[in-house]
């Protein structure tokens, strides 16, 4: 039911960088005036939602709010690359159950917490 996500940033320049180091993907900017977006990339009617790194003074990146998870193979192989890409694991890879998978959540460097699910 989710249709579309906005992450928020301080920096929106350090956030993409970050991003697309762990995902390894392109994120469009773009300027809605003065309404900074990082688009992800569109997976062309595949599974799962799209969304946006967003800058605003309305948005404040936190630890506390709703909690995104992007889905992923395997979530070691995007933890493994969140600390060098400057975020922080909070949680490590952690199985849910045999039918539902593995999860693991990170900080990013906005001081947003993320999530990750794979069912290996």
């Amino acid at each position: 039911m989710v249709g579309w996500f906005e992450i928020p940033v301080n920096d929106m320049s350090r956030a993409k960088a970050f991003y697309e180091a762990v995902f390894k993907v392109e994120i469009q900017k773009v300027d809605f005036g003065g309404l900074e977006m990082g688009w992800f990339p569109n997976h062309n009617g595949g599974e799962g939602a799209t969304g946006t790194l967003i800058k605003q003074e309305s948005y404040i990146p936190s630890q506390e709010g709703t909690l995104v998870y992007f889905m992923s193979d395997d979530v070691q192989n995007e933890l493994d690359r969140i600390e060098t890409a400057g975020g922080k694991i909070y949680q490590p890879k952690t199985k849910i159950s045999d039918e539902h998978g593995f999860m693991g959540v990170f900080i990013d460097t906005e001081g947003n917490r993320v999530a990750l699910h794979s069912n290996a």
